[in-house]
């Protein structure tokens, strides 16, 4: 049996109306237990936790259980955690959570070696015993919701109706689950209608933890329904509640529904016999963003599928073509696959064009913003929402695999200095991407502009050089997917209304495996001016690509000039070679952008330009990591930071190379 309910731990209130609200504006409900002790900021056991943290949020979200369990650290600073995201979520939800979590850990708990964080979309815990290797149901979070039932209702009608859903349910969790090696996918959902007019639904979950046997999930689940009304504290009479443990949880709601898709279990109060539920789902539902999708439940489970098969459709032949011109011209294409898994984790951000059109005033001149490789991008209103409304060239090819790419990419990546995908819309030919709406466009626009760079004094420079640093790091190294942008220029660092950075147009990025460390490309695509020699020379990308790239753009923010693109050793001294030549004879206000006077802080700009010169080393290895970087950025002085060898480099003179976006086939860059 799984052990009492602490008389100590309260029972915390659960707020129905925010379970399905976006995972960003959600607190988590936690019990602390502080009888192991505390642990300080920075020490081994806190690094552990947070080491744990990372490696389960990415385990659990590429695991078709959503589930991971496991342990860091050794002797007195071992830290053994879980993961058990809900089971209707999209992986990129599962990891946001593991994220949002491995940020809360230390803060809501005080730094208690054992800490238990219910959020709507998932329960971690990390602890310095091994809770997990015991099935009982450690960790519990009890919550009950303040909705009740009105009154009238019947409440021993309500309990006894509430208890055989939560049977119900608990059952198909253990016994829909499909018999697969460990962790086993333990989830079920349930509805019950007509105990009464004034209660029209009663919605249920039941989930177990993937390493346990069916056996255990069973006898966890059933701890918890006899739990439920055992006359202890936690005794929801006419409520929603929810009990979550570290083995397993349970909850129920009236009201509104709280998870995605149709109940696996559906009950009638006319008598015994359950409605039949449908199959259980392999596939992750993801949640929806409210108020984005303009079709109803139904409505959109017709579109969707349509759309999917649409653009899968125009993918398959738009790669059929190419293949097929690639063929004859005696080239191999590059393969390249997206899963169902990909699609899912955008379903939830389809849009309409009508409510596009509505928002742009059908794309009126007036609202254009500007002009890109592919098309245009439009500022809209979209139900009060301010939002830039990407359009790629309609009926054309050009840009499709591009769409596909920020599509697939931008959709699983969720960070503060990253531009926030709002929806995309592929009907009657459009191809359209709707972003937040960044009010100072981009830093090219600013920066180089001679009146406009006042406005960026040296404090709101060095944010940005730091903001940009972590989205990068986050491509790069903390991500779901790991990525390299390829395409880092100032035009690509787009500013909020606080001047606030944040990296945009994913079009050009590529997915890059964990264990890789290049790649070799026969199209070179990108900026020159910002490209990396490897690249530009031999078609070698990497995230030191990007590394070179943010170099540039440091020394384009100390300087308020633009990179020419220039790297020739023997012509006239480019921007690079000036810094250069500044930096080695001591005379750094000579090189620091005029419209700045001598209000800035001379350690800062010699830190930044240090840095810079050690991102736009020749050789990829001896260029820093971008988490380097951003602990570089962070340290109080220069003295600490490895000296930086002088930049040179050698392209064909022969060649014309100009700072303009670019595609350039070669014949073979192997």
């Amino acid at each position: 049996m799984a052990p009492p309910l602490d008389a100590r731990v309260p029972v915390l209130a659960l707020l129905v109306a925010v379970a399905a609200a976006p995972l960003a504006a959600a607190q988590p409900w936690a019990v602390c237990d502080g009888q192991g002790g505390n642990y300080s900021a920075g020490s081994a056991y806190a690094n552990s936790t947070l080491r744990l943290i990372s490696v389960l949020r990415a385990n659990a979200s590429n695991s078709p259980a959503l589930f991971a369990s496991g342990s860091a650290g050794a002797g007195a600073d071992a830290v053994y955690g879980l993961v058990l995201c809900r089971g209707d979520l999209s992986a990129s939800d599962c990891f946001d959570c593991g994220t949002r979590a491995g940020e809360d850990v230390q803060r809501v708990c005080n730094r208690t070696r054992d800490a238990a964080l219910v959020y709507n979309q998932c329960y971690v815990r990390v602890a310095g015993a091994d809770f997990l290797a015991s099935p009982n149901n450690t960790g519990m979070v009890p919550l009950i919701s303040g909705t009740s039932i009105p009154s009238g209702v019947d409440v021993a009608a309500y309990d006894a109706a509430v208890t055989r859903l939560l049977n119900a349910t608990a059952r198909y969790a253990v016994d829909s689950s499909p018999p697969s090696p460990s962790p086993r996918f333990y989830f079920a959902t349930g509805q019950l209608v007509g105990l009464d007019p004034r209660v029209p639904n009663i919605w249920s979950m039941a989930q177990c933890a993937g390493d346990l046997s069916p056996a255990q999930c069973r006898g966890c689940l059933g701890d918890l329904v006899a739990t439920w009304w055992n006359g202890s504290e936690f005794e929801p009479n006419g409520e929603g509640a929810r009990l979550a443990g570290s083995r397993c949880n349970l909850r129920s709601e009236l009201g509104d529904k709280f998870y995605t898709g149709a109940p696996m279990v559906k009950l009638q109060m006319n008598g015994d016999a359950a409605a039949p539920a449908p199959a259980p789902s392999t596939v992750a539902v993801p949640g929806t963003t409210g108020g984005k999708i303009n079709s109803a439940g139904k409505l959109l489970g017709i579109i969707l599928p349509i759309v999917l098969i649409a653009v899968v459709a125009t993918t398959t032949l738009y790669v059929w073509k190419v293949s097929k011109k690639r063929r004859s011209r005696g080239t191999k294409l590059p393969r390249r696959t997206y899963t169902a898994e990909d699609f899912e984790s955008i379903k939830s951000t389809l849009l309409s064009l009508e409510s596009l059109q509505v928002a742009t005033n059908n794309f009126d001149e007036s609202n254009k913003l500007g002009q890109g490789g592919f098309g245009a991008v439009y500022k809209g209103d979209l139900s009060g929402q301010e939002v830039a409304v990407k359009r790629l060239s309609k009926g054309s090819d050009q840009g499709l695999e591009e769409l596909r790419n920020e599509l697939v990419l931008v959709a699983k990546l969720h960070h503060k200095n990253l531009v926030r995908l709002e929806g995309f819309c592929l009907e009657e030919g459009e191809k359209l991407l709707v972003y937040e709406y960044m009010p100072n466009k981009s830093l090219d626009t600013i920066l180089f502009d001679p009146e406009e760079k006042r406005r960026l004094d040296w404090r709101k420079r060095f944010n940005i050089i730091e903001g940009v640093a972590r989205g990068l790091q986050y491509l790069h190294e903390d991500s779901q997917k790991k990525i390299v942008h390829r395409d880092m220029k100032a035009s690509n660092v787009l500013l909020d209304a606080d001047m606030n950075p944040k990296i945009g147009d994913f079009g050009l990025a590529r997915l890059f495996g964990q264990d890789q460390t290049r790649d070799v490309t026969n199209r070179i695509v990108g900026t020159f001016g910002y490209m990396s020699p490897e690249y530009v020379m031999r078609g070698q990308y990497s995230t030191k690509s990007d590394v070179f790239s943010f170099g540039i753009l440091v020394i384009e923010i100390v300087t308020g000039q633009r990179n020419t693109g220039s790297y020739f050793y023997d012509q006239n001294e480019d921007i690079i070679s000036i810094v250069w030549r500044h930096w080695s004879e001591g005379t750094i206000a000579e090189m620091v952008d005029d419209s700045l006077g001598r209000n800035y802080s001379e350690a800062e700009v010699l830190k930044c330009v240090n840095i810079g010169l050690l991102c736009l080393q020749q050789n990829p290895v001896d260029r820093p990591a971008m988490s380097d970087v951003v602990v570089m950025l962070d340290g109080d002085a220069t003295s600490s930071l490895p000296p930086a060898a002088r930049p040179t480099f050698f392209l064909d003179p022969s060649l014309v190379y100009s700072n303009a976006s670019v595609t350039v086939s070669y014949p073979s860059a192997r």
